[in-house]
């Protein structure tokens, strides 16, 4: 006769319980678990640490505009395979992947719209993309985002999410550095303004090209940034580094950086920033309209 029996107890599976996925999400800095809609509802930023999630490139374009007054461009850019390039898999069975889980053709979205009142071209990198990285066609859709910029004569806002260039592209994809600067150069003699904002990574090729070049560099918190790694840097140098020498306040505080933003304030900041300058560039065209004024008045006499 059996006294005592321990009846074998089944296990239950998420299923079982009857208990909703994507309900809770884990900081990655912290390790907290948090209600994913709290961390929605605050721009994506953790409540507990200020950890910064990263965003999808439609995320990105509602933080700027809120509303979707804007329109994509240069949709239908799509990289090739002219190397033949393989690894674990070949490149354009990557590429095929990554259309599927991101319904983008590349690293990057063009859009043009209004901000308040100001007309802008804005384009935004996607690091869920093959990690942000700049192959041929991102740096076609840079570069045409500032021939945009030129034609419409309007401001262009680039936020950057990249760990560099795309080796799969070799060559081609180093070769983007050196086109899409000439791009912002050329911009640049336009006199029109370029706002850069670097979120977390940004990082080798792209930093070390139009990510760097802007006429205003915003960063958003703790953001790593930099061209090689804390470690290749350590090795190179022989020498230990100052904590967190490649995070946006360590660089706002050496000069290289002219502001940290909070997500939540990123709108406003802008329009701040896109006020200023019109108002600016309004007073310089009234002044100089004046001189000419003065000069043909003092001819006359």
């Amino acid at each position: 006769m059996v006294w005592f029996r321990k009846d074998k107890i089944p296990k239950l599976t998420g299923r079982d319980k009857k208990v909703p996925g994507g309900i809770w999400i884990k900081c990655n800095s912290c390790k907290q678990v948090l209600f994913k809609k709290e961390i929605e509802s605050n721009c994506k930023v953790c409540l507990k640490c200020n950890y910064h999630f990263k965003l999808t490139t439609r995320e990105r374009l509602k933080l700027i505009f809120g509303h979707e007054n804007y329109s994509e461009i240069e949709v239908n850019l799509k990289s090739q395979d002219p190397l033949k390039f393989k690894d674990k898999k070949k490149y354009r069975d990557r590429l095929k992947e990554y259309y599927e889980k991101t319904n983008s053709y590349d690293a990057n979205v063009v859009v043009e719209g209004k901000l308040k009142d100001h007309e802008v071209v804005v384009s935004v990198m996607d690091f869920s993309f093959i990690g942000g990285s700049m192959g041929s066609v991102v740096g076609e859709k840079i570069t045409r985002t500032f021939e945009r910029g030129i034609e419409k004569n309007c401001p262009v806002i680039i936020v950057c999410c990249s760990g560099g260039a795309r080796m799969q592209e070799g060559i081609l994809s180093l070769m983007q550095m050196a086109k899409t600067s000439a791009a912002v150069q050329k911009f640049g003699y336009k006199g029109c303004l370029y706002i850069s904002i670097l979120t977390d990574p940004t990082t080798a090729g792209v930093m070390a090209s139009f990510a760097s070049l802007g006429d205003l560099i915003i960063a958003e918190p703790n953001a790593l940034i930099g061209f090689a790694g804390e470690r290749v840097i350590r090795q190179t140098i022989g020498q230990n580094l100052p904590p967190g020498f490649q995070r946006s306040e360590f660089l706002l505080d050496h000069g290289f950086i002219d502001r940290v933003v909070e997500r939540k304030n990123l709108q406003s900041e802008l329009i701040s920033i896109l006020d200023f300058f019109k108002n600016q560039n309004d007073l310089n065209l009234a002044q100089n309209q004046e001189i000419g004024t003065s000069d043909l008045n003092a001819g006359d006499e």
